[in-house]
């Protein structure tokens, strides 16, 4: 925390005063010519998003980040604080951030006309200068611009004509600082149209006041496509207003997710240290959130927001710490048939379609599990035909037949020792997996041979059932008699 000085002392110490453009600008430029990042951990922006918004803060625009749901808007609304200086002066006392070289509230003027040098100065950190608001249909011009005070009015003994009596909103309050207005759509047209002039000419006019403060603020909006929500639209003219529109996206491949997942999970250190995920299971966690934006059953307009596999990820572990709570376990894995414990985390992510609605959201999420199964079985092994010639040996023949014998059951709750010495008695599963992939290591190749089982049973070649804390895998039409 900076100590307070006053007016004569901060012209001395060559302090230069600069609009928030100015000094957004100049910290990026700084940045850049060092090699230093500018915006950290936007995963898959490096590219896309990133060098645009570079170019926004040096043209000095105003931003509309335009996404789906779950793309880091705010993530990078929030990340631009780092680029405000550390301190900032202020006059001490003022509500709107008044810089002593150009005050604009009669407060911070009548303060400066009389103490002159003397004028005592507070410091605000950066931290304090990031104002965000979410946008709702009952938000008002009083919450955003201002209104009169009239307690303020009948205990200063003024008229509603004196500038001290009037309650500043959050936009003056929030001068020569980043102001964040979320899902800006939602905010109604008639708000919308009081945020013109501070957008255009960089003033505020509150009520029938004569009175115009030339604010200095950096506005970010976000914002989902018009053509996703019916709540509310941006007005033209607003848009029009706005110098810089930047398309965010989702991740474009499995690497770019996982990044994003293991940054933001809240995963502890301990847990960490007793639970193994296997590569395998952390690529089909992210392919279920790809599964679902490519899925009949989910409504494309709303997006699959990262959160999905964050919240899942989070389940996945919390289904493994039961386990060895259960299980009174010091360590175990990860296993395919822990992702049924990522369904409520997938049911309460996705907006289902009308044929979605009607299968029901528990359906469509184990759907979309099946659907990542299979992507990532196919990129492993030789695809499962539908139809074979009678005596045509496949290389899962022997494991179908050996379920002619025997039955499966794979339990939640067993340890690991348990767990993989069941698998491990199928002998032709472990010979699939050394012919196919022998340079994965262990706990891939177990991950491995519970996904041939589980693609075995979408592709119809076993049947599958389940109950509270188990699966049970079994030959293809008798599942009934061994259920019994």
């Amino acid at each position: 925390m900076k100590n307070d000085t006053t007016f004569k002392e901060l012209k001395k110490s060559g302090y230069t005063d600069k609009t928030i453009n100015q000094e957004i600008q100049a910290n990026l430029i700084a940045k850049i010519k060092s090699k230093e990042p500018v915006f950290e951990g936007l995963w898959g922006y490096e590219d896309t998003v990133i060098p645009q918004l570079k170019k926004a803060i040096l043209a000095g625009h105003h931003i509309n980040l335009l996404g789906l749901r779950g793309q880091a808007k705010t993530r990078i609304a929030r990340s631009m604080v780092n680029l405000l200086d550390e301190y900032m002066p202020i006059v001490k006392g003022s509500e709107i951030n008044d810089s002593p070289f150009n005050p604009i509230s009669k407060y911070a003027r009548d303060l400066i006309a009389e103490l002159g040098d003397e004028t005592p100065i507070s410091w605000v950190h950066r931290s304090e200068r990031f104002f965000e608001k979410l946008a709702t249909p009952d938000v008002s011009v009083a919450d955003l611009i201002g209104d009169i005070d009239p307690i303020k009015a009948a205990t200063l003994k003024l008229p509603y004509s004196d500038e001290r009596v009037l309650h500043y909103g959050m936009i003056p309050r929030a001068n020569r600082s980043i102001f964040v207005l979320n899902e800006l759509p939602d905010l109604q047209a008639r708000i919308q149209v009081s945020l013109f002039n501070i957008l255009q000419e960089g003033d505020v006019q509150i009520r029938g006041f004569q009175l115009r403060m030339p604010l200095d603020i950096q506005f970010v909006f976000t914002a989902n496509p018009e053509d996703y929500t019916n709540r509310g639209s941006i007005v033209t003219p607003l848009k029009d207003r706005i110098g810089s529109q930047i398309f965010t996206h989702y991740p474009k491949t499995i690497a770019l997710a996982r990044q994003i997942t293991e940054q933001e999970a809240l995963v502890s250190e301990d847990d960490k240290a007793k639970i193994q995920i296997p590569d395998l299971a952390r690529n089909l966690l992210e392919e279920v959130a790809f599964a679902a934006r490519e899925s009949e059953y989910v409504d494309a307009k709303s997006g699959v927001s990262a959160r999905l596999t964050i919240s899942a990820m989070e389940n996945l572990i919390a289904a493994a710490k039961l386990r060895l709570l259960e299980s009174d376990s010091e360590k175990t894995n990860i296993r395919l048939i822990d992702f049924m414990s990522i369904v409520p985390s997938i049911t309460g992510k996705i907006e289902l379609v009308y044929e979605g609605e009607q299968e029901g959201a528990d359906y469509v999420a184990k759907i979309l599990i099946d659907d990542a199964i299979m992507v990532q079985f196919e990129s492993l092994f030789p695809r499962i035909s539908k139809l074979e010639k009678e005596g045509l040996k496949t290389p899962y023949t022997d494991i179908i037949q050996w379920f002619n014998n025997n039955h499966l059951e794979l339990n939640y709750s067993d340890n690991d020792n348990d767990f993989y010495s069941k698998l491990d008695s199928i002998k032709p599963l472990t010979t699939l997996i050394e012919e196919n992939i022998p340079e994965l290591d262990d706990n891939d190749k177990n991950f491995c041979k519970e996904l041939v089982l589980w693609a075995l049973t979408i592709s119809k070649k076993l049947d599958k059932s389940e109950n509270a804390s188990t699966f049970n895998f079994e030959s293809a039409g008798i599942g009934q008699f061994f259920r019994s």
